[in-house]
C-alpha cells in the first residue's frame, strides 16, 4: 500500500513541477498579426511600439503597421513570418489561419515561409492585386514599383482580369505592367541587399531559438509558435526537422543530443544537408552529451555507421571515446 501511495504522490509532484515550468517557455496564444520583433521606430494603428510590445501587440483587421527608420517582424500562420523594411507600411485585411491577407501600402515587405499546408491561403496584396504564396520559400514585395519577387518557392498573382499568373523561384512579376504580365528572371545575387541580409539574420536567430527550446519539450507536443523568454519572441517548432529558405535549421519537439545548427548543416538525430568539405557520412549519430557546435565544420574525415574515423573538427568541440 505504501509504495503505491508514494508512487502516486511522486507522479503528482512531477506533474505539478511540469505545470510550473511550462509558462517559462510556454506555448502562448500567438495569432496572425502578432508583433514578434521591432528595430528602430515602428507604429501600430498610430501608436508607437516598444520592446514591451513584442509578443502582445497584434495587427487587427483594418489596422496598419508602419516603420520609420526601423524594421519590424510579425507572425502570420505558424511557420510564416512577414518583415517590413524601413519606411514601409502594411495593412491587415484578414488574420484567419485559412485566409491570411495583408496589403502592402508603402515600401517593402518580405515573407519567409518555413511551413505551409494546402489549407493555407497566404496573400500579400499591392495596388489591389493579391499574390498567393504556394510553397515554402522567401518572397519580397515592393510597393514602389508593384513588383512581386520570388527568391525561392512558388507564388501566383491574380490580375485584374481574373487570370492567375504563376511566379517561380528566381523570377519577378510587375503587377501593374498592363499586358506585359510574363514573369522575368532577376539576378538574385544583386537582389541580396541589406534588407535581405537582415531577414537572413532574423532567420538565424529563430533557428537558434528553436534548437534551444526543442530540448525543453517532450515528444507529442503540437507544432506551432512557442515563446522563448531568452529570445524575447516566438519561434516555430514542428513535428520534424527542416530548413528555412536561408539554410538555417529548425527543430522538432523532443530533440535530444547535441545542438548543431547552421546553414545547410546538421539537424535532428543524424546528419543531413551538405556534408561540408570532402567528408562522407553513413548512418547517424546517436544521443550526445549536450555539447553544441556553433559555426564549426568537419574537414578531412568521414563517418561510417556512426563512427568517427580520422580527420578533425575546426571551430567546435569534439569529445573522443565514443561513437
Amino acid at each position: 500500500m505504501f509504495p503505491r501511495i508514494f508512487h502516486k504522490f511522486r507522479v503528482l509532484a512531477l506533474l505539478s513541477m511540469a505545470a510550473l515550468c511550462m509558462p517559462a517557455f510556454g506555448a502562448n496564444s500567438a495569432r496572425p498579426g502578432t508583433v514578434n520583433y521591432i528595430e528602430g521606430s515602428a507604429n501600430l494603428a498610430g501608436a508607437p511600439l516598444t520592446s514591451q510590445s513584442v509578443g502582445s501587440a497584434e495587427l487587427n483587421p483594418g489596422e496598419v503597421l508602419s516603420t520609420g527608420e526601423g524594421k519590424a517582424e510579425i507572425l502570420m500562420t505558424p511557420g510564416v513570418y512577414l518583415r517590413l523594411d524601413d519606411h514601409s507600411s502594411v495593412k491587415m485585411i484578414s488574420p484567419d489561419l485559412t485566409f491570411t491577407q495583408l496589403a502592402l501600402e508603402r515600401g517593402r515587405a518580405a515573407v519567409e515561409v518555413d511551413e505551409i499546408h494546402p489549407q493555407n491561403n497566404i496573400q500579400i496584396a499591392m495596388s489591389g492585386i493579391p499574390t498567393q504564396m504556394l510553397k515554402t520559400g522567401f518572397y519580397e514585395f515592393n510597393a514602389g514599383n508593384d513588383v512581386a519577387r520570388v527568391f525561392k518557392g512558388k507564388a501566383a498573382a491574380r490580375l485584374p482580369d481574373g487570370k492567375w499568373v504563376v511566379i517561380k523561384g528566381g523570377r519577378e512579376l510587375a503587377l501593374t505592367a498592363g499586358d506585359n504580365t510574363k514573369p522575368r528572371k532577376f539576378n538574385d545575387r544583386d537582389a541580396e541587399d541589406e534588407f535581405y541580409n537582415w531577414s537572413s539574420l532574423r532567420s538565424q536567430y529563430l533557428s537558434e531559438s528553436s534548437a534551444r527550446l526543442a530540448q525543453n519539450y517532450a515528444y507529442g507536443m503540437a507544432p506551432g509558435w512557442y515563446w522563448d523568454p531568452y529570445f524575447f519572441g516566438y519561434t516555430f517548432m514542428g513535428p520534424y526537422s527542416f530548413y528555412s529558405p536561408f539554410g538555417w535549421g529548425f527543430y522538432p519537439f523532443g530533440y535530444r543530443g547535441p545542438i548543431i545548427y547552421g546553414r545547410r548543416g546538421f539537424y535532428g538525430h543524424g546528419f543531413h544537408g551538405h556534408p561540408g568539405v570532402g567528408n562522407r557520412f553513413h548512418g547517424s549519430i546517436g544521443v550526445g552529451h549536450g555539447r553544441a557546435f556553433h559555426g564549426g565544420h568537419f574537414q578531412g574525415g568521414h563517418f561510417e555507421g556512426g563512427h568517427f574515423q580520422g580527420g578533425h573538427i575546426e571551430g567546435g568541440h569534439f569529445h573522443a571515446g565514443g561513437r
